[in-house]
């Protein structure tokens, strides 16, 4: 396989892969820090780089009903947003994964208001955790890349059929400039592949309707068909990841494990974080401290057992959440603690980081992994939640 070396934001390299898929149908509501990626799917448009329909709407709630409409027509379709455009969407999300519609979305993160913030945090994400989507998450702009061109396949395999949205951290990464690899146009059309709508309305030889009543006879066998399919989609992720890792070389697991074979301490973090907690990961493995990090890429579904046996011999754990449940525990922690709690092991403690894209500097994480240290050898946690350089 060829590839090209590119230096580009986070939002041109998903445009790209959003170039290259194709897809036949694109409606969008431009959202700030999302908003370059259809500037630039547009303009591949208007070139005639691909021959997909743009429906530029009113709000994005319409965007994601005629993703629904399109997708349930027989269309292959995508959209991208952030923030408020994502909770504008939050009734018609619902749709999309009850009708078992494939559509694929590109979520930048960023903080949901009020107060107004448009900066980068994981807020709209989590908000979307329970509407039956696969959720994606990606550290840099060739994950981006990468999870969107696999994102068709998961989504669209028989016994998934579900919507995906590939996250990605706003500013951060989505208008970053960094150097990574395209696949080619062929290869990336040949590992897709063609799209195979099951009962399009469109197929008007067969008619059919969506849409129906389904009162207490039925609702919970559709609910129920949902959790199930959900389940179905981590050995779909793993197979399809590992056909990718064949063709690029580029291999990604469920969640991703840096120096945690060993480690005493683990930190726990989504997205862009994890390259700053690596590199002070490094600097206290030449301290002789064991630390580790635990990346996780697949949030929903989330691989519980996966995640509990990867911690369950570190001695205590930091969850680090860019996003906040108001008067309870960080949503990325509540995720760990259950996948630890069967194995009763570490102790586990919560920081919340990065709201309303707040940096996130070295010393921060110094400080947490200093604090991950005493719990580890103390066995006490003083503080079960706590915000980073929050000001007093």
């Amino acid at each position: 396989m060829t590839t090209k070396t590119v230096a580009v934001t986070g939002n041109q390299a998903v445009a790209e892969a959003l170039r290259q898929l194709n897809p036949d149908v694109m409606p969008a509501y431009p959202i700030t820090p999302s908003t370059g990626i259809m500037e630039s799917f547009t303009s591949f448009v208007s070139n005639g780089k691909v021959d997909t329909e743009t429906i530029l709407v009113e709000s994005e709630h319409s965007a994601m009903s005629a993703c629904i409409g399109a997708s349930a027509a027989g269309g292959r379709v995508a959209t991208a947003t952030s923030a408020q455009g994502l909770a504008l969407m939050w009734e018609m999300l619902h749709i999309a994964s009850g009708y078992r519609l494939p559509i694929l979305m590109a979520l930048v993160n960023r903080a949901l208001s009020a107060p107004l913030n448009i900066h980068g945090d994981h807020s709209d994400g989590m908000g979307m955790r329970d509407c039956g989507w696969i959720q994606i998450f990606c550290e840099n702009a060739q994950e981006a890349y990468d999870n969107t061109i696999m994102a068709y396949r998961i989504a669209e395999h028989k016994d998934v059929r579900l919507p995906i949205a590939v996250n990605m951290d706003g500013f951060i990464i989505s208008h970053s400039i960094e150097s990574m690899q395209y696949i080619t146009d062929e290869d990336v059309k040949k590992f897709v592949g063609d799209y195979i709508a099951i009962d399009p309305l469109l197929d008007i030889d067969n008619p059919k309707s969506i849409g129906a009543l389904v009162l207490t006879d039925y609702y919970m066998e559709h609910k129920r068909a949902q959790h199930q399919a959900m389940l179905n989609v981590k050995k779909v992720v793993q197979d399809v990841s590992a056909e990718f890792a064949k063709l690029t070389g580029r291999k990604y697991e469920l969640f991703e494990t840096y120096r945690l074979e060993d480690a005493d301490v683990a930190i726990v973090a989504l997205n862009s974080a994890a390259g700053t907690i690596k590199d002070e990961v490094d600097r206290y493995r030449e301290k002789g401290v064991k630390a580790g990090l635990l990346k996780p890429r697949m949030f929903r579904p989330f691989p519980y057992e996966e995640v509990g046996m990867a911690l369950k011999n570190a001695k205590a754990v930091c969850v680090m959440d860019r996003a906040d449940s108001y008067g309870g525990f960080g949503p990325l922690f509540m995720e760990i603690a259950s996948a630890v709690y069967p194995y009763k092991g570490p102790a586990m403690f919560n920081k919340i980081y990065g709201l309303g894209g707040r940096d996130l500097m070295p010393l921060d994480v110094d400080q947490v992994i200093d604090e991950t240290i005493e719990v580890a050898k103390t066995g006490k946690v003083k503080m079960m939640k706590d915000y980073l350089s929050v000001r007093s």
